[in-house]
């Protein structure tokens, strides 16, 4: 029961690095978007699938935390590519 509640947290999480990833390639703008959040978003994500190998609980539960994690590092890229494109500072 509780790996149920966990992918349904992962996946409720997931649902909305699309939507941020979307916003961001048709505003081409990163204003008010911290890509210190995101980073530590991507830490978050990266801590658990650590955790996952360590104690041999890969479940199909990993894959969305694999699959997030590449929406958080690639919502962080165009954070930073558009950050540099507009000349702000990244923190």
């Amino acid at each position: 029961m509780a790996e149920i509640f966990e992918l349904i947290m992962v996946i409720s999480f997931g649902l909305s690095w699309p939507v941020s990833i979307i916003k961001t390639l048709k505003s081409k703008t990163v204003a008010g978007k911290s890509p210190i959040f995101i980073a530590l978003i991507s830490f978050g994500y990266i801590c658990g699938i650590i955790s996952k190998v360590i104690n041999n609980n890969i479940t199909y539960v990993f894959v969305f935390y694999c699959i997030n994690l590449l929406m958080t590092l690639f919502d962080f890229c165009l954070n930073l590519y558009f950050r540099k494109k507009e000349n702000c500072e990244v923190l």
